[in-house]
């Protein structure tokens, strides 16, 4: 791996990739969590555990994506 200084342009690119990515991950998990507390009655502890996850997983992929089409 050879290390070069990134323009600026690069690094506003990822600084707003990061922001979409925590604003998608926090919004997809509020769905969940409302989905689950409402649709299905399960406890709001497990329902926060669930949609945590979801959101983890979404920002893993979307970073993923993203790094993948840098390269």
């Amino acid at each position: 791996m050879t290390t070069r200084r990134r323009t600026k342009a690069e690094r506003d690119e990822t600084t707003v990739e990061i922001g979409f990515t925590v604003v998608s991950a926090c919004f997809l998990g509020g769905l969940v969590f409302a989905a689950m507390i409402f649709a299905l009655n399960l406890p709001p502890a497990v329902a926060g555990v669930v949609a945590g996850v979801v959101g983890l997983v979404r920002v893993v992929h979307v970073l993923w994506r993203y790094e993948e089409r840098r390269h």
